[in-house]
C-alpha cells in the first residue's frame, strides 16, 4: 500500500515535515556513502541496540547508548526503508504540523520516537540486533492523524494489483495498518516500535484535550 496524499486544506508551507524528511535523506547517503545499494558504513555504531540501553540504564558507565535512541530515527537500512517511511510522513505529516503547531509538532515527533523506541526494548531487553529508522516516530504521526482526522481521504496506490489511485478513508488504512503491526510480526521489522508510536500519538491527542479541542483551535485545518 502506497499513499499518495489526503484531501485536507492546508494553508502552510510544512516545514518541520520538510526538514525531517531533507535530514533523513541526507543522513541516508551520507551513512551509505552516497549510494544507494551499500550497508551502513559511516554512521554504523549510531544505531541502537536494545540490550545496551538497558545496559547503560542499569549502571554502566559508558552512556552512548542512550544516545542513539535519538540517533537511530535518522538511519535507514536501504533505500526501501527510507522511501516508505517518507512517504508516510509526507502524506500524513503535513496535517498534523499544521494542526498541532510546528513546534509541537517538532517536539511529539521526538516524543513519539523515544516511547517506540522504549516499547521495543521493553518486548526483546537481551536483543543486540541494531534498531533503526524513523518509522516508531512516523508511527506517532499516524496515530494522532486516526484520532484527528478519521474521516479524511487518502489517495491509495495497491502497488502491484491496483495500478489507479483509489479514495480510502483514514481511519480504515490507519486501523489496517496498526493492526498489520501487531498481529503479523515481519522478520527484521521492529513492529513493535510501530505500535508504540502509534499509541503514543493517540494519547498526544487526548492529551492536549481531544480531537474537538484541537480542531476548534483558530489554526487548525479541517477534513
Amino acid at each position: 500500500m502506497i499513499p499518495l496524499r489526503d484531501k485536507l486544506s492546508s494553508r502552510n508551507i510544512p516545514v518541520i515535515t520538510l526538514v525531517l524528511v531533507s535530514l533523513n535523506i541526507l543522513i541516508f547517503f551520507w551513512d551509505h556513502q552516497w549510494r544507494l545499494n551499500s550497508a551502513n558504513i559511516v554512521f554504523a555504531d549510531l544505531t541502537m541496540r536494545p540490550n545496551r540501553v538497558i545496559e547503560s540504564l542499569s549502571g554502566a558507565p559508558d552512556k552512548f547508548a542512550l544516545v542513539t535512541v535519538f540517533t537511530s530515527m535518522f538511519m535507514h537500512g536501504n533505500a526501501v526503508h527510507l522511501l516508505g517511511n517518507l512517504i508516510f510522513l509526507l502524506v500524513f505529516g503535513p496535517g498534523i504540523e499544521e494542526t498541532i503547531g510546528a513546534w509541537r509538532f517538532s517536539l511529539y515527533y521526538f516524543g513519539w520516537g523515544i516511547v517506540a523506541t522504549a516499547v521495543q526494548i521493553f518486548v526483546n531487553p537481551i536483543s543486540n540486533t541494531p534498531t533503526l529508522g524513523a518509522s516508531g516516530a512516523i508511527g506517532g504521526v499516524l496515530g494522532t492523524y486516526f484520532l484527528l482526522f478519521p474521516t479524511s481521504v487518502i489517495e491509495l496506490l495497491i502497488f502491484p494489483f491496483v495500478f489507479r489511485p483509489i479514495p480510502v478513508v483514514a481511519w480504515k488504512l490507519l486501523g489496517f495498518w496498526f493492526l498489520f503491526q501487531v498481529f503479523v510480526p515481519q522478520e527484521g521489522v521492529a513492529n513493535w516500535a510501530h505500535v508504540g508510536g502509534f499509541l503514543a500519538g493517540m494519547l498526544t491527542v487526548l492529551a492536549m484535550g481531544g480531537r474537538d479541542k484541537i480542531i476548534k483551535t483558530p489554526d487548525a485545518i479541517h477534513e
